[in-house]
């Protein structure tokens, strides 16, 4: 590759770098093509880039982000996974997948600047999507609302019914 070239590669890696909220490295070394293609559909429909790159320059970006505890597992094949969106998506699809390929090594990541090892990858990706963490909160924000209104209700139902009593008491 053309310096040039190396250049617009390693600035891109940096931003992505930069901006993704988690990074996952990963050894790709013995999945065949069609495997890889089936981890990229994978990925893609979580909203997540998966980028086969080179070490050397992997290593110049992450020194330009500012995230050189990466250089320890830039070693071998690696490939990144990056969430820009949400940081739970690569490690929960890259653990699913390693599963079923043995092959498919997890290297380490790094998760809002912070680098973590293939075992926090794994807790990572245990946790449930967003979008359900904050089902849970607002339900559990909402239960002690909806325990009170029913409360109130009681007492001005029981209200209702003591005057019905004695209006059907003056009826007879």
């Amino acid at each position: 590759m053309p310096r040039p070239e190396k250049e617009a590669v390693v600035n891109e890696l940096t931003d992505k770098l930069s901006s993704a909220k988690s990074l996952v490295l990963t050894d790709y070394k013995g999945l065949d093509v069609a495997t890889i293609t089936e981890l990229r559909a994978k990925l893609r429909e979580a909203g997540v880039e998966y980028r086969v790159v080179k070490n050397t320059l992997a290593r110049i970006a992450a020194k330009k982000a500012e995230i050189e505890e990466i250089n320890e597992v830039l070693v071998g094949p690696t490939a990144i996974a990056f969430g820009i969106e949400d940081a739970v998506s690569p490690a929960k699809v890259l653990v699913d997948f390693a599963k079923e390929h043995e092959e498919l090594e997890i290297k380490g990541g790094v998760l809002n600047g912070e680098v973590i090892d293939d075992e926090k990858i794994k807790s990572l990706a245990k946790i449930p999507p967003r979008e359900e963490l904050l089902a849970k909160a607002f339900a559990g924000m909402k239960a002690p609302l909806t325990g009170f209104v029913n409360v109130l209700q009681g007492n001005i139902r029981n209200l209702v019914n003591v005057l019905n009593q004695i209006k059907d008491q003056k009826d007879e």
